[in-house]
C-alpha cells in the first residue's frame, strides 16, 4: 500500500511515516494543499491521509478535487476538532472515515487497511496464487501451508505482485508501489528484494523475471 500523508505539522507526519514503514506501508508526506495536488497528480496512491487545516487549498477542498474523479484514492481525514459539525463538513467533502486528533499509530493502520480492503481496486482479504496464501492484515504468508518469514519490505513487493493476479510487474512499479517518492529509480534495491524473496519462497520458484520487462508470479510454480 502506498500512502499520501497531508499534514503541515511536520514532525507528527514524519512520526506517522515512520510507524507506517514499520507496518510495510510506505508513505509520501505533503506540508500543504499545494504540494499535496502535485504529488497527487504524479503518484498513485490508495489513501490519502488528509488534515483539514493545511496551508494553501485546504483539505476539504483537496477531498472534493479527489472525489470528483473516479477510481481516485480513499481519504481519511484528519482534524483536531472533534465536533459532529466538522465531521459531517469532511463527509460532505468526500472523506471516506475520519480521525481526530491526537491518535493511535495502531488505529490508523487498521483504518488504512480497512479503507485499502474497500477500494475500487481492492484486494480479498487473502491473496491466494501459485501456492502461496498471503494475509495482508497479518502480513503472514505460507507456501504449501509452510509459513514463510519476510521482512517488511519483501511482504510490500510480494503483495504488489501477488495483486497482479499473473501479470507482469515492471521495476519501476514495483518502486512505485513498495517505496516512497525519495525511491532512487536507478538503484539496485528491487532486484535485491526479488533475490532475497526468491531465497525465502524457495523451490521451486515462483518469481518469474520477464527480461526487460518486469516480475510476476507463476501459479504452474515453474517459474525462473
Amino acid at each position: 500500500m502506498r500512502v499520501l500523508i497531508v499534514e503541515d505539522e511536520l514532525f507528527l507526519a514524519e512520526a506517522l511515516r515512520d510507524g507506517l514503514r514499520l507496518e510495510a506501508i510506505a508513505a509520501d508526506i505533503a506540508v500543504d494543499g499545494d504540494l499535496a495536488l502535485e504529488l497527487l497528480s504524479i503518484n498513485d496512491y490508495d489513501v490519502v491521509i488528509l488534515d483539514r487545516d493545511i496551508p494553501g487549498p485546504d483539505g476539504d477542498h483537496i477531498a472534493r478535487v479527489l472525489s470528483s474523479a473516479p477510481g481516485g484514492p480513499r481519504i481519511l481525514m484528519l482534524t483536531a476538532a472533534g465536533r459532529i459539525d466538522d465531521k459531517a463538513a469532511g463527509f460532505e467533502s468526500g472523506a471516506d472515515d475520519y480521525l481526530t486528533k491526537p491518535f493511535a499509530l495502531r488505529e490508523v493502520v487498521l483504518r488504512l487497511r480497512a479503507l485499502e480492503r474497500r477500494s475500487l481496486r481492492a484486494t480479498p482479504p487473502l491473496l491466494e496464487l501459485g501456492g502461496l496464501r498471503i494475509d495482508p492484515f497479518r502480513r503472514e504468508v505460507y507456501r504449501d501451508n509452510r509459513y514463510v518469514a519476510l521482512t517488511r519490505k519483501q511482504f510490500a513487493v510480494l503483495q504488489v505482485l501477488a495483486e497482479a493476479k499473473g501479470g507482469v510487474v515492471s521495476a519501476e512499479q514495483l518502486l512505485e508501489r513498495a517505496w516512497d517518492e525519495n525511491a532512487d529509480p536507478f538503484t539496485n534495491a528491487v532486484r535485491i528484494t526479488i533475490s532475497g524473496l526468491r531465497k525465502r519462497l524457495g523451490a521451486p520458484a515462483l518469481i518469474e523475471t520477464v527480461n526487460g520487462v518486469g516480475y510476476r508470479v507463476v501459479e504452474d510454480n515453474a517459474g525462473g
